[in-house]
């Protein structure tokens, strides 16, 4: 499967340490470094524990970077 656009231009594949901590963020979840090997809640999930400071670094610019927030209804 092709990767879409927005992730080549951003670098910040779906299930990525970025892209889960912008999701985390808009959807209001609390600050837990994390991601997926592949795409979310579908491959294998990686725990803070065994990140890379890089991989950290990244969860934390997706969710300082997401201004948006999901509105419950």
């Amino acid at each position: 499967m092709a990767a879409a656009s927005s992730d080549i231009i951003f670098g910040h594949r779906h299930g990525g340490p970025y892209d889960r901590g912008s999701a985390d963020r808009y959807y209001g979840r609390p600050y837990n470094p994390h991601y997926y090997k592949g795409d979310s809640y579908m491959s294998e999930y990686v725990p803070m524990e065994a990140m890379t400071r890089e991989e950290i670094s990244d969860y934390m610019n997706g969710w300082n970077e997401e201004w948006d927030r999901k509105e419950w209804r």
